[in-house]
């Protein structure tokens, strides 16, 4: 993965395994080499910033990559039945999850609608401690990395069968920032021994 960022990065993409017979060769069933757990913006299309291939990555996004029953259940089968090796969660810069999460902290901040504010609720620790850390606004950057670290620290506390297969040398978890106007990758926190094949 590291590579193929590197090559998005210098504007020098192969795009491999995007052609009609690795399309049919994938029909049959998929063996993916890692799983990605990032969030839904636009401009992070996993495939694309790490130069893979059509069932390269077992890819589950959402806005803020905040962790729910849904998110788990995904990564917990790429684990246990598809047999990754490596889990990514990839977070942004310039995230509206993560400034919408902030915003709702001020005194005057407007309603928002029920699915949005659950989908933001988890980050807003993040925020809370970034505050309480400073003597100005909340750094939208220092939250989302609080938030990254936050994401990995819940998937490994709510699944059981993520955190044994991470003890037992099976899966590493690599929580990473993406730069969007660099398109660089930078690992920030790596529980496990994810080798060479972080990004």
């Amino acid at each position: 993965m590291r590579l193929g960022n590197e090559r998005f990065v210098a504007g020098e993409p192969q795009h491999p395994r995007q052609d009609v017979e690795r399309r049919h060769d994938l029909a049959a069933g998929q063996t993916p080499r890692a799983a990605l757990f990032g969030c839904a913006d636009s401009r992070l299309a996993a495939e694309i910033i790490f130069d893979e291939g059509l069932g390269d990555l077992f890819v589950v996004r959402n806005a803020g990559q905040v962790i729910s029953d849904s998110v788990i259940g995904s990564l917990e089968y790429a684990v246990a039945v598809l047999d990754v090796k490596l889990i990514v969660v990839l977070r942004h810069d310039a995230c509206g999850a993560v400034s919408a999460a902030i915003d709702s902290t001020g005194l005057d901040a407007p309603d928002l609608p029920a699915g949005i504010w659950k989908q933001i609720a988890p980050i807003v620790p993040a925020v809370r401690r970034v505050l309480r850390a400073s003597e100005g606004p909340a750094d939208p950057e220092l939250v989302g990395r609080e938030h990254l670290r936050d994401t990995v620290a819940e998937l490994l506390h709510s699944s059981e069968l993520i955190s044994e297969a991470i003890a037992e040398g099976r899966v590493a978890i690599v929580g990473a920032n993406y730069r969007l106007d660099e398109g660089q990758v930078e690992p920030d926190v790596i529980v496990g021994d994810a080798g060479d094949s972080h990004p």
